[in-house]
Protein backbone atom coordinates (compact mmCIF):
# COMPACT_ATOMS: atom_id res chain seq x y z
CA UNK A 1 0.00 0.00 0.00
CA UNK A 2 1.76 3.56 -0.80
CA UNK A 3 1.62 5.77 1.64
CA UNK A 4 2.32 9.83 1.50
CA UNK A 5 4.63 11.39 3.71
CA UNK A 6 4.04 14.96 4.88
CA UNK A 7 6.38 16.45 7.85
CA UNK A 8 6.33 20.27 9.08
CA UNK A 9 10.34 19.85 9.74
CA UNK A 10 11.00 19.52 5.87
CA UNK A 11 9.34 22.36 2.84
CA UNK A 12 5.89 21.63 2.08
CA UNK A 13 5.42 20.11 -1.15
CA UNK A 14 4.26 23.54 -3.59
CA UNK A 15 3.08 21.56 -6.39
CA UNK A 16 1.52 18.25 -7.29
CA UNK A 17 3.66 16.45 -5.66
CA UNK A 18 4.18 14.26 -2.10
CA UNK A 19 7.08 15.46 -0.01
CA UNK A 20 7.55 11.51 -0.12
CA UNK A 21 5.87 8.47 -0.44
CA UNK A 22 6.27 4.81 0.81
CA UNK A 23 5.36 1.58 -0.20
CA UNK A 24 6.37 -1.76 1.77
CA UNK A 25 9.55 -1.45 3.15
CA UNK A 26 10.61 1.41 0.66
CA UNK A 27 10.84 4.94 0.99
CA UNK A 28 11.68 7.94 -1.85
CA UNK A 29 11.79 11.75 -0.70
CA UNK A 30 10.93 14.20 -3.33
CA UNK A 31 13.96 15.99 -4.35
CA UNK A 32 14.95 18.53 -1.85
CA UNK A 33 16.35 21.77 -2.31
CA UNK A 34 18.12 23.93 0.01
CA UNK A 35 14.32 25.58 1.42
CA UNK A 36 13.85 25.90 5.10
CA UNK A 37 11.18 24.26 6.60
CA UNK A 38 9.92 27.93 6.80
CA UNK A 39 10.46 28.36 3.15
CA UNK A 40 13.03 30.59 2.96
CA UNK A 41 16.33 29.61 0.11
CA UNK A 42 19.50 29.24 1.73
CA UNK A 43 21.84 31.37 -0.29
CA UNK A 44 25.33 31.18 0.26
CA UNK A 45 27.91 28.59 -0.56
CA UNK A 46 27.02 24.79 -1.67
CA UNK A 47 27.81 23.41 1.21
CA UNK A 48 25.63 25.84 2.90
CA UNK A 49 23.09 24.69 0.41
CA UNK A 50 24.11 21.32 0.47
CA UNK A 51 23.54 20.80 4.47
CA UNK A 52 19.93 22.38 4.10
CA UNK A 53 19.02 20.15 1.19
CA UNK A 54 20.12 16.95 3.25
CA UNK A 55 18.37 18.11 6.66
CA UNK A 56 15.47 18.34 4.42
CA UNK A 57 16.07 14.82 3.41
CA UNK A 58 16.43 13.50 6.89
CA UNK A 59 13.10 15.09 8.25
CA UNK A 60 11.28 13.19 5.28
CA UNK A 61 12.85 10.08 6.19
CA UNK A 62 12.17 9.97 9.88
CA UNK A 63 8.91 10.99 9.21
CA UNK A 64 8.20 7.74 7.89
CA UNK A 65 10.72 6.00 10.97
CA UNK A 66 13.79 5.75 8.82
CA UNK A 67 17.24 7.78 8.55
CA UNK A 68 20.22 8.82 6.54
CA UNK A 69 21.80 5.41 8.00
CA UNK A 70 18.55 3.50 6.06
CA UNK A 71 19.81 5.21 2.66
CA UNK A 72 20.30 2.54 -0.31
CA UNK A 73 20.31 5.41 -3.10
CA UNK A 74 20.76 9.02 -3.28
CA UNK A 75 20.73 11.49 -6.30
CA UNK A 76 22.11 14.37 -6.21
CA UNK A 77 21.73 16.97 -8.83
CA UNK A 78 23.72 20.04 -9.38
CA UNK A 79 23.15 23.79 -10.91
CA UNK A 80 26.67 23.57 -11.94
CA UNK A 81 29.62 20.83 -11.99
CA UNK A 82 32.21 22.61 -10.90
CA UNK A 83 30.17 23.28 -7.06
CA UNK A 84 30.96 19.04 -6.94
CA UNK A 85 33.96 19.45 -4.32
CA UNK A 86 32.26 21.79 -2.57
CA UNK A 87 28.72 19.83 -1.86
CA UNK A 88 31.25 16.23 -1.87
CA UNK A 89 32.90 17.97 1.26
CA UNK A 90 29.25 18.52 3.39
CA UNK A 91 27.85 15.29 1.99
CA UNK A 92 30.48 13.79 3.93
CA UNK A 93 29.70 14.64 7.07
CA UNK A 94 26.34 12.96 6.59
CA UNK A 95 27.51 9.63 5.45
CA UNK A 96 30.18 8.71 6.91
CA UNK A 97 30.42 5.25 7.74
CA UNK A 98 28.25 3.07 5.25
CA UNK A 99 27.49 5.36 2.35
CA UNK A 100 24.53 4.65 -0.07
CA UNK A 101 24.99 4.07 -3.77
CA UNK A 102 25.36 7.77 -5.27
CA UNK A 103 24.55 9.64 -8.81
CA UNK A 104 25.78 13.47 -8.88
CA UNK A 105 25.27 15.00 -11.89
CA UNK A 106 24.86 18.94 -13.42
CA UNK A 107 21.31 19.53 -14.71
CA UNK A 108 20.51 22.64 -16.57
CA UNK A 109 18.64 24.81 -13.87
CA UNK A 110 16.56 23.92 -10.39
CA UNK A 111 13.43 25.26 -8.82
CA UNK A 112 14.41 28.42 -7.19
CA UNK A 113 17.75 28.80 -8.17
CA UNK A 114 18.92 26.55 -6.12
CA UNK A 115 22.53 25.08 -6.56
CA UNK A 116 21.80 21.39 -5.34
CA UNK A 117 18.70 19.14 -5.49
CA UNK A 118 19.25 16.00 -3.65
CA UNK A 119 16.89 12.75 -3.19
CA UNK A 120 16.80 9.13 -1.54
CA UNK A 121 15.51 6.12 -1.55
CA UNK A 122 15.96 4.49 1.76
CA UNK A 123 14.38 1.23 3.74
CA UNK A 124 12.40 0.93 6.68
CA UNK A 125 10.71 -2.02 8.81
CA UNK A 126 7.10 -1.58 9.55
CA UNK A 127 8.09 -1.82 13.29
CA UNK A 128 10.07 1.51 13.11
CA UNK A 129 7.66 3.03 10.43
CA UNK A 130 6.37 6.86 11.36
CA UNK A 131 4.13 8.56 11.59
CA UNK A 132 4.21 11.02 9.45
CA UNK A 133 2.31 9.37 6.09
CA UNK A 134 -1.07 8.53 5.26
CA UNK A 135 -2.75 5.80 3.34
CA UNK A 136 -3.73 6.09 0.07
CA UNK A 137 -6.46 4.23 -1.11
Amino acid sequence: MKRTIETDDAPAAVGAYSQGASSGSLVFTAGQIPLTPAGEMVEGSIGAQTRQALENVAAVLEAEGASLDDALKVTVYLADIDEYDGMNGVYEDFFDAEPPARSAFAVGDLPRGAGVEIEAIATVSDGERGSGGSADD
